[in-house]
């Protein structure tokens, strides 16, 4: 073969060459591309299920905390029927030690269960009534108007911000 026969043949099999090396190139930047999207979907899915965790472990406990608002609804009943002189039911003296102990445990209970999420629903008198955090168990006539709160029955509580037991009140006609 003369040197321009080799040149020739040379020059020819570099743009076969450059077609492999591009056509290289282009799979590679593809499967970069997929593995970057890949690893982008990865970590995004990541994100959202530690999310769906966080959720479902502040409202993992939801029934064990409204089993406990029994138990501090009862505390209230137990403390509105103690004596104010600090009597006990047997008539005994004790010096205010009955309601000093059961202010205490309920004081306890009620910073277990906020320390969880738990929140009281703030009623008043006289504000309008919100079926989203209320229930009306009676209508009663007033001068107020038609939908104020005259007077809150039982106390009600927010989970995280979710309404789990709702204050029940009554409200003007």
């Amino acid at each position: 073969m003369t040197e321009e026969a080799k040149i020739q043949e040379s020059e020819e099999e570099k743009p076969a060459e450059l077609d492999d090396l591009s056509k290289c190139q282009k799979e590679r930047d593809e499967y970069l591309d997929g593995w970057r999207r890949a690893k982008a979907e990865l970590l995004n899915y990541k994100k959202e299920e530690n999310k769906r965790f966080e959720i479902f472990a502040k409202l993992a406990n939801e029934g064990l905390i409204r089993n406990l608002l029994t138990v501090l609804s009862s505390f209230d009943l137990g403390l509105m029927s103690l004596s104010p002189y600090g009597r006990s039911p047997e008539g005994g003296e004790k010096e205010g030690l009955d309601q000093k102990g059961m202010y205490l445990i309920r004081s306890q209970l009620k910073d277990i269960l906020k320390s969880h999420g738990l929140e009281e629903i703030a009623v008043s008198t006289g504000e309008v009534f919100n079926p989203a955090t209320q229930e009306a168990v009676a209508e009663i006539a007033s001068d107020q108007p038609a939908g104020t709160i005259i007077e809150e029955v039982e106390k009600g509580y927010l989970l995280n911000g979710r309404t789990i037991k709702p204050a029940r009140v009554k409200i003007a006609k």
